[in-house]
């Protein structure tokens, strides 16, 4: 290998090579080797640019060369193309054939364009004058209210969308499950239907969006009934949904779909429909060169967060100012390494959306459950008992899988029964359902994920009463029958019994309710008239269901009975 003098248009990107790096000779090419992830073509003068997948392979081969210089806790790095199809990419300014593949920063020095870069990123905390109300800590920043609105919205819909969604086999950790663990069913599926060469970052170009209809979209999530939406912007695997400055060529508008994503769901939600729109944020990268080496050090050096994570955070609430901000993978490092609290500081003083957004508790190691906004606690969480703290429980509608998965059967994904069910255990439990589905790689979501949020629309039609602004009561299920539960609204003196199956008796049995002759009335919602009911011998009411035919009813799948001046 012939050891190269580091040419000049290299050096006025600000790069110069480590004392153990050495620069390949490609065709009078230079590649920068970083784990699998590399950029080609420059940018302007003054651009800054940080990794995202090399398309040529996606492992150290040991064939390339790295060099980068660390200017303060920003590191710039200088690429070229790596082996692949570099033609197929398109450069985020005009570059023309011939300049220098490089990433050009201001011709500064070393600490000179640290400091630039780190002025170009939002203030910190309560530099816009007088004190800031929450300061970086947890002590703080778990003070600060809730934003009434989730209380009160109860129901979201959750999008895993991603590259992930190409392959479509599995799970949406399928890039970690085939390469890192080398999983037989995934090796044995890339073996059987992909060329040997075949990488993950081959799929990028495959992830086209061909059909997605920001629009279409929207009105769908309208008609789910669902209060709030968040969409995957950027999952563990890397690709951001929108121009991403920090993941050039591994985002959708360089890669795939050559659109913003975000930027259109976003202005189709606002438009039309009554959503709130939140953004789901991966904190960490399964294999990004950054984190894996700051991984190798205990986390003791903290390249990643400073160049890649925080600047992209900044930039995705600044740009798009999503009022759920749903953070995950913290790749088993502390807050103190992703430096949450000061994110969190400034999202809640000075961001655009501080008013109005909220949080989850997954901040960093050691945070979920504990400390943020809401809790989600784990995936899938639903305890079934009263919590003291606002949570949600984030759960999927294929029982296997938050991503699209082309060999999902039909008993893979939960029914209608079961999607109600959720609802109502979690509601009267305190908490928020966020429900997830997978849209196709081509931008469609298919039927069956369709039919169930259509399915839960026309429930909530007619229960949402008993779902939405309501507060937990003080028992959240019947002691006498299963599968009743409660809600309340205290201003209307009302309490919600909501029940999943009609007796054969017609007669509805509750322990709970503490009911008044006289006072206390019984309707159920949906038919309007008031019904007849008994006290029983020692607590609680049977109440006389009205005899209905099927097409007379006024919901399938649940209903729910609203009972006046009960204690």
């Amino acid at each position: 290998m012939q050891i190269l003098e580091l040419q000049p248009e290299l050096r006025t990107c600000g790069i110069s090579p480590d004392t153990d790096s050495k620069v390949d000779n490609h065709g009078s090419k230079y590649t920068l080797d970083l784990g699998g992830y590399a950029r080609e073509r420059c940018r302007p003068p003054g651009a800054i640019l940080l990794q995202g997948p090399n398309r040529g392979h996606s492992h150290p081969s040991g064939e390339g060369a790295f060099f980068r210089r660390q200017l303060g806790q920003v590191t710039v790095a200088a690429l070229s193309r790596g082996r692949g199809r570099t033609s197929a990419r398109r450069p985020r300014e005009n570059v023309q054939d011939g300049d220098c593949e490089a990433v050009r920063p201001p011709k500064l020095p070393g600490p000179a364009l640290a400091l630039l870069v780190l002025l170009l990123l939002p203030p910190p905390p309560g530099s816009a004058g007088g004190p800031a109300p929450f300061d970086p800590t947890w002590e703080s920043l778990d003070a600060r209210q809730l934003p009434a609105w989730f209380d009160k919205a109860k129901f979201g819909v959750f999008i895993h969308w991603g590259v992930f969604s190409v392959p479509s086999f599995g799970s949406e950790w399928f890039w970690w499950y085939w390469q890192k663990e080398k999983i037989p069913a995934y090796v044995d599926f890339m073996k059987n239907n992909y060329p040997p060469d075949f990488t993950y970052e081959d799929f990028g170009p495959l992830f086209t969006a061909k059909f997605f209809d920001a629009n279409q979209w929207a009105d769908i999530l309208q008609a789910s009934g669902a209060k709030y939406v968040v969409l995957t912007s950027k999952h563990h695997e890397g690709f951001t949904l929108w121009g991403s400055e920090y993941s050039w060529n591994w985002n959708a508008v360089d890669e795939g779909p050559k659109r913003d994503i975000v930027k259109e769901l976003a202005v189709a939600v606002r438009n039309r429909t009554d959503l709130r729109f939140g953004l789901y944020y991966s904190l960490f990268e399964w294999f990004h060169p950054l984190f894996l080496e700051d991984e190798s050090s205990s986390f003791q050096k903290r390249q990643y967060p400073v160049s890649k994570m925080l600047p992209e955070l900044y930039e995705l609430v600044n740009k798009y100012q999503p009022e759920v901000l749903w953070a995950d993978g913290d790749g088993g490092a502390p807050d103190t390494y992703w430096k949450s609290l000061d994110f969190l500081a400034w999202l809640y003083n000075e961001s655009p959306v501080r008013d109005t957004v909220v949080t989850n508790d997954r901040w960093g190691a050691g945070s979920i459950c504990k400390h943020g906004g809401y809790y989600t606690c784990s995936d899938r969480y639903n305890p079934g008992h009263l919590l003291p703290h606002k949570w949600e429980n984030c759960m999927t509608i294929d029982k296997f899988s938050w991503g699209y998965r082309r060999n999902a059967g039909i008993s893979d994904y939960l029914t209608i029964e079961e999607l109600v069910k959720q609802l109502v255990q979690t509601v009267s439990c305190g908490g928020n359902l966020l429900m997830n589905i997978g849209p196709t790689r081509d931008g469609t979501i298919s039927a069956i994920f369709e039919e169930r949020l259509r399915q839960m629309g026309i429930w909530l039609k007619v229960n949402g009463e008993a779902i939405y602004e309501t507060y937990a009561w003080r028992s959240q299920n019947d002691t006498v029958t299963p599968d009743v539960w409660y809600t309340s609204k205290p201003k209307d003196k009302l309490v919600y019994a909501l029940f999943l199956k009609w007796p054969i008796s017609g007669q509805l049995l509750l322990g709970q309710p503490k009911a008044t002759l006289g006072a206390t009335e019984v309707k159920l919602l949906g038919h309007g008239q008031p019904l007849h009911w008994t006290p029983l011998k020692q607590n609680g009411i049977k109440v006389d269901l009205p005899q209905l035919t099927i097409h007379q009813m006024p919901c399938q799948w649940g209903w729910a009975l609203a009972l006046t001046n009960v204690t």
